[in-house]
């Protein structure tokens, strides 16, 4: 099993080019099962969770072509529509191609899903919303199996908490139902209008992507178009959070308007980090002024709040800054995880239910730690390279799933980092 070894201590210094928004491209990547026209998807991040829902593709008879980051994917019928435990046991988020299935073919058993342990992710929204558009559900064995005779009828649904996964799961479904879906207390994130972009390219209805109330009139077929993803707004704001724990001075590059404006939002209570916009708003410069106090409030919020996907690296950043911090996690109940192994390497950290406190360590030293999930692991390497000495993060698997590249983007900027592969 793969390890990372970290030796800390310096500043970051140079450019780091983002990837593709892996929370864009799964649902992107499902929407392929819409149509029987090509599919052709550009900047797709090289990660394990990509390949994952690739493979999952390929078992429902989806061909895939695969080009440097550009991806052409043709959904001929399956000879199955199962999608098997051992395909799905990894990523929560294959169930995304529950809602295409049974758009296109009226029927589908997927097995429940896997993922992260950060918390209880429930999937009966998905099934009460796509209930409410005819389908019939039964769950046994581990496995959700849903039909219905004809097209998925139009309906009125009003999700009871926000959840992107089951927003991107019913609109997909929509889009090719009989009528019109309104889907009300839908998730706002840009990954929901990215995946709206896409689905209007290849011939949907949708209006009110980006707000709480999504309209899709459904049409009979969707249709063949190219599309490019979204930069990674969480991978943009991990390493801007490595600059503010680490100092120097990194220009982001292949971002865009929306993900420059909403760090500059999340992360402006951070007043020692400066964030700004350049070359068009394709760019962002972060730099880290002097280590002044600060003591800040943050509770984790659906967006435009601070991500949950933020949590973890915000911890880790904030752990030598004089000041006292509380971070709110208020979207997953396990998510905390970090906290434990933070705290063997000397971080002034008490955690109480939902929220931590962070208090300014006297001095942060490096240690053997275990990655425990996605965010996670990218936060302990943050804390290795604010360390003195070296650092070795076990079950990097799990940084796989979410950093395309991430030790040679650290490296270009003068990290101190190398994987040992086992």
């Amino acid at each position: 099993m793969d390890k990372i070894e970290i030796t800390g201590g310096k500043s970051l210094h140079g450019k780091i080019k983002i990837s593709g928004s892996k929370n864009s491209a799964l649902p992107i990547l499902a929407a392929s099962l819409l149509t029987q026209d090509k599919i052709s998807v550009s900047n797709v991040p090289n990660l394990s969770d990509i390949f994952s829902m690739l493979k999952l593709l390929e078992s429902l008879n989806v061909k895939i072509d695969k080009k440097k980051n550009r991806i052409d994917l043709i959904s001929s019928t399956p000879r199955s529509l199962l999608a098997h435990y051992n395909l799905v046991r990894k990523m929560r988020a294959s169930f995304l191609i529950l809602g295409p299935l049974l758009a296109r073919y009226g029927e589908a058993k997927v097995s429940l899903p896997g993922g992260c342990a950060i918390g209880n992710r429930p999937v009966n929204l998905h099934l009460e919303g796509l209930g409410r558009m005819g389908v019939t559900f039964k769950i046994e064995n581990g496995y959700v199996t849903g039909s219905i005779k004809g097209r998925l009828k139009g309906a009125k649904i009003n999700l009871n908490q926000i959840s992107v996964g089951a927003t991107e799961n019913l609109l997909m479904a929509a889009t090719l139902a009989e009528g019109t879906t309104i889907i009300n207390n839908a998730a706002k994130e840009p990954e929901i209008s990215d995946l709206s972009k896409l689905l209007i390219k290849m011939g949907a209805n949708i209006e009110g992507f980006g707000t709480k109330k999504i309209v899709i009139n459904g049409v009979e077929k969707l249709k063949s178009c190219s599309y490019k993803i979204m930069p990674d707004r969480i991978e943009s704001g991990t390493y801007a959070l490595c600059v503010f724990g680490c100092g120097g001075t990194v220009k982001l590059e292949n971002v865009n308007n929306e993900v420059c404006n909403h760090l500059i939002k999340v992360l402006k209570q951070l007043k020692s980090l400066q964030l700004k916009k350049i070359d068009n708003g394709t760019g962002l410069l972060i730099k880290k002024k002097k280590n002044i106090e600060i003591s800040l409030i943050v509770r984790t919020k659906e967006y435009p709040g601070f991500p949950t996907d933020l949590q973890a690296q915000l911890t880790s950043s904030l752990l030598k800054t004089k000041g006292r911090s509380e971070i709110v996690e208020n979207i997953f109940e396990n998510r905390f995880m970090h906290i434990g192994e933070l705290i063997r390497m000397g971080a002034n950290l008490k955690q109480n239910g939902s929220k931590v406190i962070v208090k300014n360590c006297k001095k942060l030293k490096g240690a053997e730690v275990m990655a425990t999930d996605l965010r996670a692991s990218s936060c302990l390497v943050i804390a290795a390279l604010m360390a003195h000495g070296k650092t070795t993060i076990n079950r990097v698997y799990h940084l796989d799933r979410g950093y395309e590249n991430l030790e040679k983007k650290l490296k270009l900027c003068g990290a101190q980092i190398k994987r040992v592969r086992s």
